[in-house]
């Protein structure tokens, strides 16, 4: 009997210290809907139907130009400011001009290093030339340049008894004989005339040129005695005549300077030369002024030349002349 209640004692104490777990088993194994009541939400309403909202209107594409935001094109700077050209009359076109000189001096002759003779032969020609025809033409080689052909042409005829012996050309002439000398030059120059300054020129009035250019000289001479005797003491006839010519073509080198008074009137002038020591020489030297009317140019002022071949032949020539001359152009603009 006492064996039964101890076993109901400690089958109730353990049914006692079990009932706290299979209540917490029962309750975190009821479903959710059970555990929790269901929370009451508000009835859902239908949301009106709304009409969508019409697109924008899109812009066009831009295109990016040069210096906007963004753009990898660099924008390029300003064009200059265009520079007005004005070019004088003469500067364009073509022109052809005729003109006289009057040019003083007497040429000279003599032996050179080459004659074969010990004799005398310095001579001068006596004679002066009335006038030297000459012509010229002119043709603008654009940017304010020109090219210019030139050439004229004189003659002159002289006596004078010779003081002493002379060998002229390999002609004899003894002491005081009557000589008569004669002689033709003839003179062509081309020329480029090169604007130096100023640069652009713009609406000035002045002109520096370079001036390249290549010059030629002929001289063609004549010797005669007409006084002297026909014959000789056999009766055989004797003649005093003998003839030479010396040319010279060289390169030469100058300035040339323009001043414009007005559109019409105008000074100029110009030298050029060149010289080999010992082998030639040559330049010249003109100064003029001009006035326009239409196409015509009205021209005055004076010239010089001078030359001298070369002496390392076995004769040679050189002269100093200079004078006034006149002329006239007519220019094609």
């Amino acid at each position: 009997m006492k064996n039964s209640l101890t076993g109901i004692l400690c089958l109730g104490l353990l049914c006692f210290a079990l009932a706290p777990a299979v209540r917490g088993q029962d309750v975190s194994d009821a479903p959710a809907d059970q555990a929790a009541p269901p929370q009451q939400t508000p009835a859902q309403q239908t949301p009106a139907q709304q009409t969508p909202p019409a697109p924008a209107p899109q812009e066009p594409p831009q295109t990016e130009t040069p210096g906007t935001p963004g753009s990898h094109i660099r924008k390029l700077p300003p064009p200059p400011p265009k520079v007005v050209d004005v070019r004088m009359p003469g500067e364009a076109g073509w022109s052809v001009g005729l003109m006289d000189w009057v040019p003083l001096g007497e040429p000279w002759v003599n032996k050179g290093h080459g004659a074969d003779f010990t004799g005398e032969t310095k001579l001068h020609y006596t004679g002066t030339p009335k006038y030297a025809p000459g012509g010229e033409i002119g043709i603008a080689a654009g940017a304010h340049n020109t090219i210019k052909i030139t050439y004229f042409q004189f003659k002159a005829r002289g006596e004078q008894a010779i003081p002493n012996d002379l060998v002229i050309y390999s002609q004899p002439y003894t002491a005081g004989t009557v000589v008569s000398t004669s002689y033709k030059l003839q003179y062509g120059k081309v020329s480029f005339e090169y604007l130096t300054w100023p640069y652009p020129v713009e609406s000035r009035h002045f002109r520096l040129k370079t001036l390249w250019q290549c010059q030629f000289i002929n001289m063609s001479t004549n010797y005669d005695a007409p006084l002297a005797p026909t014959t000789d003491s056999n009766g055989n006839p004797l003649s005093y005549f003998t003839t030479g010519s010396r040319t010279l073509i060289s390169p030469t080198l100058g300035l040339g300077v323009t001043e414009y008074a007005t559109r019409n009137f105008r000074f100029e002038a110009s030298a050029s030369g060149f010289a080999i020591p010992h082998h030639w020489t040559i330049w010249d030297a003109e100064a003029a002024i001009s006035y326009r009317i239409g196409h015509i140019e009205i021209r005055g002022g004076g010239k010089a030349l001078h030359f001298k071949t070369s002496p390392q032949s076995d004769y040679y020539h050189w002269a100093t002349m200079g004078g006034a001359f006149v002329g006239l152009r007519w220019y094609s603009d």
